[in-house]
């Protein structure tokens, strides 16, 4: 099939890609490079540098695919905003970026005539959660505005797809961690600037870019009091993305939009990520105790039952160890060459 990856040269779009290209697709990366990066786009993808607000450029890279009866297949769209705290300071540009030129993309797609989309959506949609794990129809309050920004756009899609048939899976998961590993090694792991995400923030540290790392509460109502959180490894969730675009080819979510959660299914403590830094790195990591954060519930954790049942989605990174292994390599080779 012929994609368009909008923020395919982020971490997961980049991922995503270079499995669309490893099973034989013809990908094509549009992305602003805001995020991304250049060198993170597999060899012998074509980037194509635009906004995604640009609904005109949009249209022209369809038509004239069209035209050279050459048309895309589907869109599988990345291109996002993702920090929560951030987006409880500047909450409109997550509103402009991820919900108003999201519908600039889908305006372009339904104008000519592509219609599958793979969302890459995100469990913050849910909010504060009534039971642990997630389950698919659980209630949709987000607690920030980048969840919000993300649920409006999946709102959008229930319409589209109501009235002008649009075929759409919408993904949603937690923390992506861990990097690709390729005939070429390890690749496209996780970077952001400025960092706020705990794996690569704890590897930091043992490689000497930061002191120590932050734990923000030990009281919650957890086997060791720290918050735990949903890791999945990236590679595990580029095989999801696939297998959700290889089943909107067959048909399914012709009638009934997909939605589906990815996660590990028990979750990792702030804690056992550090301990596990630790072994994996050799390191001691120091790691220092502060207040909690406001808004940070105790569990987070997403059933992927559904997406286990219908798309035969099964995860390889089970292991926490084993996902961190893969971030450290990377992590290694980007920051010591």
């Amino acid at each position: 099939m012929k994609i368009l990856v909008t923020g395919g040269a982020g971490y997961i779009g980049s991922s995503v890609t270079g499995l669309l290209q490893e099973k034989g697709h013809k990908p094509f990366v549009y992305d602003n490079l805001s995020h991304g990066h250049r060198q993170q786009v597999p060899a012998g993808v074509e980037l194509i540098e635009g906004e995604l607000s640009d609904r005109g450029h949009l249209e022209k890279i369809f038509t004239a695919a069209r035209e050279a009866h050459e048309p895309f297949d589907a869109v599988l769209h990345f291109a996002a905003l993702i920090e929560a705290g951030e987006s409880m300071q500047k909450p409109e540009i997550y509103f402009r970026n991820n919900t108003a030129s999201t519908l600039s993309l889908l305006e372009a797609m339904l104008s000519c005539g592509v219609k599958r989309l793979v969302f890459s959506s995100t469990a913050a949609v849910y909010g504060e959660p009534e039971k642990v794990p997630i389950e698919e129809d659980a209630r949709l309050d987000p607690t920030n505005a980048y969840g919000h920004s993300k649920l409006l756009v999946e709102q959008m899609l229930k319409w589209l797809h109501r009235i002008h048939g649009l075929q759409y899976a919408s993904l949603r998961y937690f923390n992506v961690a861990g990097a690709a590993e390729t005939a070429e090694g390890v690749v496209r792991g996780e970077s952001h600037e400025p960092e706020s995400h705990l794996i690569p923030l704890v590897l930091d540290v043992a490689l000497g870019r930061r002191s120590s790392i932050r734990m923000y509460g030990d009281d919650y109502p957890t086997a060791d009091g720290t918050c735990i959180r949903d890791y999945i490894h990236v590679a595990d969730l580029a095989e999801a993305h696939l297998l959700a675009l290889e089943a909107l080819a067959a048909g399914k979510g012709a009638a009934t939009p997909l939605v589906y959660n990815l996660g590990n299914g028990k979750g990792f403590s702030v804690r056992e990520v550090v301990e596990s830094a630790r072994r994996v790195t050799g390191h001691a990591i120091p790691a220092e105790v502060h207040a909690r954060r406001a808004g940070d519930p105790a569990v987070l954790v997403a059933s992927s039952a559904k997406a286990m049942k219908e798309l035969g989605w099964k995860p390889r990174y089970t292991n926490l160890d084993e996902i961190l292994r893969t971030a450290w390599i990377w992590h290694q080779r980007r920051y010591r060459g």
